[in-house]
């Protein structure tokens, strides 16, 4: 388990090794702001980091991260929508052209769902009322899932989570307007964390298709 002093280390390492060689575009970055043209909404999962996975350099993505990779359906109230906030930011003020979601094997938040702990009213604060936003894709992961295995059910929910997210960002005005006006374009993905393989969704087909 990394320590406090395991963080320092590794940022000394940084200093001294990656830092050098990026130096300039930092300063650039500093100086000058970002402008990345994708999005990426992924999960908080520790395993799974989008700049890690996409080699992206610093300043190439705009990355917002919560439990299961969902996003919310569009809901202008008086809470507090992190997601929200970071898509709109994102959308309206950097101007991207792209918005991916991007699911995971194994992951925690889809396991849960799939356990019922989105109908629970107690021990947790949050995530039951967080996870419970993919209600909707519930009925038809179990249709495609038929008999399948537990792994088999848990990577279609995990499917379905990519697919509820992708149909609620188009509940964003902002959103909507921009993907009927050509620009900006949504994609989803979903990231073996055993394997390395990436699969991407076929907006024509609407399945999953390995990246090669």
């Amino acid at each position: 388990m990394r320590s406090l002093d395991s963080l320092i280390e590794g940022y000394r390492r940084f200093l001294d090794t990656r830092y050098p060689g990026q130096a300039e575009l930092y300063r650039r970055l500093g100086e000058t702001g970002q402008s990345p043209k994708v999005m990426v909404i992924g999960c908080s999962d520790s395993r799974v980091d989008p700049a890690s996975i996409f080699d992206a350099a610093p300043g190439e993505l705009f990355v917002v991260r919560n439990v299961a990779n969902l996003v919310p359906p569009y809901e202008p109230h008086g809470d507090y929508h992190g997601t929200s906030a970071a898509l709109e930011y994102a959308v309206t003020v950097l101007e991207v052209d792209h918005v991916l979601v991007m699911g995971h094997a194994q992951c925690g938040g889809v396991a849960a769902f799939i356990n019922g702990l989105h109908e629970q009213t107690h021990d947790h604060d949050f995530i039951h009322k967080w996870i419970s936003i993919l209600n909707p894709a519930r009925a038809d992961a179990l249709r495609r899932a038929g008999r399948e295995t537990p792994e088999d059910l848990q990577r279609l929910v995990e499917y379905a989570a990519v697919r509820q997210s992708l149909e609620n960002l188009t509940t964003f005005p902002f959103v909507r307007e921009r993907v009927t006006a050509g620009t900006l374009t949504l994609h989803g993905a979903h990231f073996g964390i055993a394997n390395g393989e990436l699969v991407a969704l076929n907006s024509g087909s609407g399945e999953f298709e390995k990246v090669t």
